[in-house]
């Protein structure tokens, strides 16, 4: 499984909205295929911009709250927060390149 912390309902406002790092988020569910694919991914950028960006996991069907409140219909969905707030959002898989270039302006 990932080395992405989870994150949950109730802990999403500390673990992401009040923190000073820059944090994009999986919104992901078990069942879903593409989900499974780009959290490899995800963990190899996390693992090789630990000092840019954060990469936390929630999972959607333990947490529909979260979900709801960031109008996530379509998985797997990535959003970056600075400062509580989204400042990017990433829908679907994408192969480590393209991901890398979607995120060049957290990363660099």
């Amino acid at each position: 499984m990932s080395s992405a912390l989870s994150v949950t309902d109730a802990s999403f406002e500390a673990d992401v909205l009040n923190s000073e790092d820059t944090i994009l988020v999986d919104f992901w569910a078990e069942w879903c295929g593409p989900c499974r694919a780009v959290s490899p991914i995800l963990d190899q950028i996390a693992d090789e911009h630990s000092s840019k960006i954060r990469i936390v996991k929630l999972n959607v069907d333990d947490n529909p709250q979260t979900a709801a409140k960031y109008q996530i219909t379509s998985i797997p969905a990535m959003k970056v927060y600075r400062g509580g707030e989204v400042v990017k959002t990433i829908i679907g898989a994408k192969p480590k390149a393209a991901l890398e270039n979607d995120l060049a302006d957290y990363l660099a």
